[in-house]
C-alpha cells in the first residue's frame, strides 16, 4: 500500500482532466478487509480464531469521521469506487444515502465491481465457490442486502446481479464487457486451462483466435443479459464499453483525455456528468470487441 496516492481521473483537482468533479471536496477510502467493507463477524472470540474481518466496521468507522469534519453539511455526493471497491459502492450505496441530509444530491459510481456469477470454461463455479468462502470467513451476511438474503443463499448476494434491483439510490455502471480481471480470475482460471490453450489470449485479447473471441463474445453476452433489467432503470446510468480493461475511472488516460475510450464521442467522465447532473439520459452500450479503435486494451506479456 503506497504511502502516497496520487489523485488522478475522478478524483483529479485539474478541470481539463475532470470537468465536473475538479473542485469537489474528495476522500479516498484505503481498501484493507479483502472483503469490500462487508466482514460483520458475529463474535471476536470463537475456536481461538486472532484474525477477525471487521469491514463492515470500518466502513462505519470512515463514514462516522467524515460526517464529523463535513460530510454531513453535503449538498452533492458521489460514492465511488472500483473493482472490489466497485462492489462495496453497491453493497452500501443505499447505507451511504441514508446518513446523508434528504435534500442532498446523492448517487452512487460502480467501476469494474459488476461480478458476474458465471461458471468458468471447464463448467466449474469457481467465483461463486470463493465467494462462499468469503462470506462465511468474514461474517458477511449481515452487511449483504435483506430483501436478497430472503430470496437465496447469503453468499450468492455477494454479486450485484442478484440485488442491484434492490437498491433504490442511482447507480451508474462504468464496466468493460471484456473484463481482463473477470477473464482471467473467473472465466479462465488457470485451473480451469490445465495446458494454457487460453495463457496468450487472456493475457492479451489481440492474441485470441476467432473461436476464442467466439467464446468471450458469450461471457459479454451473459454481462448484457444480466443488465438488461438494470438497463430500463430510469434513474440509473451506464457506460459499458468492449475494452479489455479494469477500472477506468481513476486513471486520467481512460477517465477523460483526448485519447481516452469513448462510446457515442463521449467520455467516461462527459457520460458520468451528464448522469450525475441530468443533463441526459446515459444508457452506452458498445459494440463487440474490436470495433472501438478508442479502447486502451491491457497488455500482460
Amino acid at each position: 500500500m503506497a504511502s502516497l496516492v496520487k489523485f488522478a481521473g475522478i478524483l483529479s483537482h485539474e478541470s481539463s482532466q475532470n470537468p465536473d468533479f475538479f473542485n469537489w471536496n474528495k476522500v479516498k477510502i484505503r481498501y484493507c478487509d479483502g472483503g469490500s467493507f462487508a466482514g460483520n463477524p458475529e463474535s471476536e472470540f470463537k475456536n481461538g480464531a486472532k484474525l477477525f474481518f471487521r469491514g463492515q466496521l470500518i466502513w462505519k468507522a470512515v463514514m462516522d469521521e467524515l460526517l464529523s469534519i463535513g460530510l454531513s453539511n453535503a449538498r452533492q455526493a458521489l460514492l465511488s469506487g472500483c473493482s472490489a471497491g466497485g462492489l462495496a459502492i453497491l453493497i452500501h450505496c443505499d447505507d451511504f444515502r441514508e446518513i446523508l441530509p434528504k435534500d442532498a444530491t446523492v448517487k452512487c459510481l460502480a467501476d469494474a465491481g459488476f461480478f458476474l456469477n458465471e461458471k468458468d470454461i471447464a463448467g466449474h463455479r469457481t467465483i461463486e465457490s470463493f465467494y462462499q468462502d468469503v462470506v462465511q470467513l468474514q461474517g458477511a451476511t449481515k452487511s449483504l442486502n435483506k430483501d436478497c438474503i430472503a430470496r437465496m443463499e447469503p453468499h450468492k448476494c455477494f454479486f450485484p446481479q442478484e440485488f442491484i434491483r434492490n437498491i433504490t439510490t442511482p447507480i451508474f455502471l462504468v464496466h468493460p464487457a471484456y473484463d481482463f480481471w473477470q477473464i482471467q480470475n473467473i472465466f479462465i482460471p488457470d485451473e480451469s486451462d490445465p495446458h494454457g490453450n487460453w495463457l496468450k489470449c487472456k493475457r492479451n485479447i489481440g492474441n485470441c483466435n476467432p473461436g476464442q473471441i467466439e467464446v468471450l463474445e458469450g461471457y459479454r453476452n451473459s454481462l448484457l443479459k444480466v443488465l438488461s433489467e438494470f438497463q430500463q432503470n430510469k434513474d440509473g446510468g451506464m457506460f459499458i464499453n468492449s475494452c479489455f480493461a479494469h477500472c477506468q475511472t481513476w486513471m486520467t488516460d481512460t477517465w477523460h483525455s483526448s485519447n481516452s475510450p469513448r462510446i457515442n464521442s463521449k467520455t467516461i467522465a462527459e457520460s458520468v456528468g451528464d448522469w450525475y447532473f441530468n443533463r441526459r439520459v446515459v444508457k452506452h452500450i458498445d459494440c463487440p470487441y474490436p470495433c472501438n479503435p478508442t479502447c486502451y486494451n491491457m497488455d500482460f506479456k
